[in-house]
């Protein structure tokens, strides 16, 4: 259901998608800012599109996917600090304001 509703409202034009808490408090994208739009797109085809929204989608996607194979992977401790370092990365450097890393900011 959540899937025909992205697929059929584009996140970008439709305001009852919610906004990003931590982006309408401190004006940072957080990691998951722009991931509703980048999946709209990925639903549409719109691959470019969709990795300007939010590049990470293409690697959350297929952990997502390994994860659910090997559901033991969750609870491994080095899997689980390796995933969080990334995260925490992303954050940041999609936030600061010099090329290359502006390119990881939503468009």
């Amino acid at each position: 259901m959540a899937g025909v509703v992205l697929y059929t409202f584009d996140p970008s034009q439709n305001r009852f998608f919610p906004v990003c808490p931590s982006f309408a408090l401190t004006g940072l994208y957080c990691p998951g800012c722009g991931t509703t739009r980048a999946l709209h797109a990925l639903l549409h085809g719109d691959f470019a599109r969709a990795a300007s929204m939010n590049v990470a989608v293409f690697v959350t996607l297929p952990l997502l996917a390994l994860l659910m194979a090997v559901p033991r992977l969750r609870y491994h401790r080095g899997f689980s600090i390796a995933i969080l370092i990334c995260v925490v990365l992303y954050g940041v450097l999609r936030n600061v304001p010099i090329y290359p890393f502006s390119l990881l900011a939503p468009h």
